[in-house]
């Protein structure tokens, strides 16, 4: 009978509380195992950081800090005095402006059983850290992702309509996916802000579904298409209308689940509702409660649940619609349609913490390390850490693309 590996999950946390007074701080490597389990991590977790590739990166503070600076530089005014022959202008001052961030720590670890001590160690442990590097990564990568969505220079699709709620999709022909032509008005928006590119192009980052639409186009070019196939980016795979696109299934995507147990919508129930935060819905099986915190579109008002039974719900703000009026999630765009966001960059939009220096490590504790939490020696741990912050420097060198897209599964991320 082989021997068996318990591995427990990963539980992923924030710092923030307790120390757990059962652990140490020596993990029982020596300083060169440790440095060469830390470079695993990192070359492992290093390509899912698709949303650092095009960020300033600054060192983790040292002794303990928690703020770091990053510095944005204005540009300087044209200077349309013509010089006199004899006489040295003034000269100007660089405009130097400093955005702090708050460094915080995050973390999961993996637990091990004392049947490691009957296989190969270092076998074990290089699995651990490779699932754990995917982790760490995937964590980073969304924190990072969330600061650059909550941006505010965005543009819905070609521009047709205003909010999130109404991008829709009817038919492959009558649709609000991405195309060619909103890559280009983003591309005039970069430019009309005079960001400069990071290269020689500017970069999106977008989501396999939206680059699946967007690569039908016959002006897409593949990488190698390009006229200088190297220096590729990471999960790069095509260019045009002026943006080289990278691709992750970790790029932004608004969607709304099923509203019911058996049901994606609801419907107002009974007669018409006029300008009321009551709303009574059939249509499907709703615990009562289950929708509070959910957004709604009811009647083309999109709105927030406060409090629902089995049958009615209660709601931010007045709403009016007619008698079997469906209620949609609100989350997306219209009729509940999954709203994808592509992120098109201009150098120094944003900045992160680097993951070398101690931004990123491994903590590997062997077995019996835990003193008397663990009397028998049966478990061993093998863990990440990492001190994060992602901050947007120039609201202006950063479009986010609202879109829909043909994929309609109703799974946000």
């Amino acid at each position: 009978m082989m021997n068996s590996i318990t591995i427990y999950p990963a539980y992923l946390q924030l710092f923030a509380g307790e120390m757990n007074t059962n652990t140490t701080t020596d993990s029982g490597l020596t300083k060169e195992m440790k440095t060469f389990y830390d470079k695993a991590l990192i070359r492992l977790a290093e390509p899912e950081l698709v949303h650092d590739q095009f960020a300033q990166k600054r060192p983790i503070p040292q002794n303990g800090g928690k703020t770091i600076e990053f510095r944005k530089y204005a540009p300087l005014a044209k200077q349309l005095t013509p010089l006199t022959e004899g006489v040295t202008p003034d000269g100007q001052k660089m405009n130097v402006s400093t955005i702090e961030a708050t460094v915080k720590q995050y973390g999961g670890y993996i637990t091990l059983s004392d049947q490691l001590m009957l296989t190969a160690i270092d076998n074990n442990l290089m699995e651990a850290i490779s699932l754990l590097s995917s982790q760490a990564a995937r964590t980073l990568d969304t924190i990072t992702r969330e600061v650059l969505a909550g941006g505010t220079n965005v543009q819905y699709a070609e521009g047709k309509v205003d909010l999130r709620s109404e991008l829709s999709y009817t038919s492959e022909e009558d649709n609000d996916n991405l195309t060619v032509r909103a890559v280009r008005m983003a591309v005039r928006t970069l430019k009309g802000q005079n960001a400069k590119k990071i290269g020689t192009s500017y970069v999106g980052i977008i989501h396999p579904d939206v680059a699946f639409d967007l690569m039908s186009d016959p002006e897409w070019k593949y990488p190698h298409q390009y006229k200088d196939t190297t220096n590729l980016y990471a999960e790069e795979i095509g260019e045009i209308g002026g943006v080289r696109f990278v691709e992750t299934t970790e790029a932004k995507k608004f969607a709304g689940e099923a509203l019911a147990s058996d049901s994606l919508t609801l419907t107002v129930n009974g007669a018409s509702v006029t300008g009321t935060k009551t709303v009574p819905f059939d249509g499907g099986t709703v615990e009562a409660g289950a929708l509070v915190g959910r957004t709604v579109n009811i009647g083309g008002t999109v709105t927030k649940v406060t409090a629902n039974t089995d049958s009615q719900l209660t709601v931010e703000d007045n709403v009016t619609a007619s008698d079997n009026a469906v209620i949609y999630p609100g989350e997306g765009g219209a009729e509940g349609r999954d709203v994808y966001a592509t992120l098109i960059l201009g150098a120094n939009a944003y900045g992160v913490t680097e993951i070398t220096g101690g931004g990123l490590e491994t903590i590997v504790k062997q077995l019996g390390s835990a003193g008397t939490a663990d009397p028998l020696n049966q478990r061993a741990t093998g863990g990440w850490k990492a001190m994060r912050t992602a901050v947007r420097l120039v609201e202006e060198y950063l479009v986010r693309v609202e879109t829909t897209s043909t994929s309609n599964d109703h799974i946000a991320n």
